[in-house]
């Protein structure tokens, strides 16, 4: 569906979350920003993350426990 965030993030503890990628300094378009919009008056958590520095911060807002482990 055109517009819903790119990720899907599952945490322990039935946490889970939307996660919009963009490219450093880049907004979502409208319609991204419309079905963020509806998620959150679902009652689900939508980010937009545009540098890896916002990782953490993100899952730890999320909640649970994480550990990124390298490829």
């Amino acid at each position: 569906m055109s517009g819903v965030p790119d990720r899907i993030v599952l945490m322990p503890e039935g946490r889970m979350a939307f996660v919009e990628l963009k490219a450093p300094g880049k907004k979502p378009r409208p319609l991204q920003v419309c079905r963020m919009q509806k998620l959150q008056q679902l009652g689900f958590r939508c980010y937009v993350v545009d540098s890896t520095s916002m990782i953490d911060e993100v899952l730890d807002e999320i909640g649970g426990n994480h550990e990124v482990y390298p490829s």
